[in-house]
């Protein structure tokens, strides 16, 4: 599976920790952007999603907002 996976976090959000533990498990490549230190990740999270909750991950320009694992596991497809 070559889909392009970027992650937005926070360090304190367990539903960010719950999606990484998600690829983890099932060894998706990602990219992670802690938007409480990084002002233009947080821009860029903004624009793609048009809110300030996170986790927001973007897979291959599809938006996900929060921890939905049945969504994420239809478009990573991967079996949960």
């Amino acid at each position: 599976m070559d889909k392009k996976v970027k992650i937005y976090t926070t360090p304190s959000c367990v539903y960010c920790k719950m999606t990484k533990e998600l690829f983890k498990k099932h060894n998706i490549e990602y990219e992670e952007s802690d938007v409480a230190s990084d002002p233009k990740a947080r821009e860029d999270m903004v624009n793609k999603s048009h809110q300030l909750g996170v986790p927001v991950i973007d897979i291959d320009g599809e938006i996900f907002v929060g921890f939905d694992r049945s969504a994420l596991a239809k478009a990573l497809d991967i079996k949960i």
